[in-house]
């Protein structure tokens, strides 16, 4: 028998890399789904900014400034959610950054930083959200991968891609440790989304490839069936789909969020 879930609202989720684009549009998603939404961003003022649009809609949301590298950062971010709100039932792993390079000129510093924001951070801060979880026996982990991490989806983002197949790894492997203690581990993966961190990147394409940035978005607009560009917001109601209790028969997949630009 599928476990009951509980409504979720007034629960209390945690967003990393909330500030701007995917992540705020997690954030103002779930915080419209009723609950209180903790908002974490390496930089203070847009996640404050965040939390202002929450609660001019009638919304609770707390704003926190971490790094999500650092494993003091993560704990208080935690520990915060059971300070302000006297629980914690969900955690979505956004947080993210993106360095472009063609693949044999990557460092070891380009890859040791990729990989622990991208990677490392996910799988702790995962970690320490499932030890409240397991404990209590309910709670739902979101991890934001890619579909870079299904398809290699450009040779300028050899390191993105590998951190993000590493997510979708961990999700698998977190969601069966999960499984019989009331704690789901799902992924999103987005396809290629408006947001002003795609912008920097076309930019930075541009560089490594001499194409000018506006071919290098055309040539993406033309590998999408659906031909469109995403939203942060098509991702957002995906994440608000696999945090709600109708996603309660769901643990350890990877949904595509990319208007049919991967299909597995």
């Amino acid at each position: 028998m599928i476990p009951f879930e509980p409504s979720i609202k007034d629960q209390v989720a945690i967003v990393t890399g909330a500030g701007q684009g995917i992540g705020r549009g997690i954030a103002l998603r779930l915080a419209q789904d009723g609950l209180c939404v903790v908002v974490a961003d390496l930089k203070l003022a847009p996640a404050q900014a965040v939390v202002a649009e929450i609660e001019s809609a009638g919304g609770k949301a707390l704003a926190v400034g971490i790094d999500v590298t650092k494993i003091e950062d993560r704990q208080r971010a935690i520990q915060m959610a059971l300070d302000s709100f006297q629980r914690f039932d969900g955690v979505v792993n956004n947080a993210g950054i993106q360095i472009a390079s063609a693949p044999l000129e990557v460092t070891e510093a380009h890859w040791d930083a990729m990989m622990a924001v991208n990677a490392k951070a996910v799988w702790f801060m995962a970690q320490a959200a499932m030890k409240h979880f397991v404990a209590r026996k309910s709670g739902r982990v979101v991890n934001v991968a890619s579909i870079a991490g299904k398809m290699a989806s450009t040779l300028y983002h050899p390191i993105y891609n590998v951190a993000k197949a590493s997510v979708i790894a961990m999700t698998k492997t977190l969601a069966h440790a999960g499984a019989t203690h009331g704690v789901r581990v799902n992924c999103v993966c987005p396809g290629v989304i408006e947001t002003s961190m795609q912008d920097l990147v076309d930019t930075e394409f541009s560089r490594l490839s001499g194409k000018s940035a506006e071919q290098i978005r055309s040539d993406r607009l033309a590998r999408i069936p659906m031909g469109m560009l995403g939203r942060p917001e098509e991702v957002a109601d995906v994440v608000s789909f696999l945090v709600s209790p109708d996603a309660r028969y769901m643990t350890g997949q990877a949904l595509n969020v990319s208007g049919g630009m991967v299909m597995y």
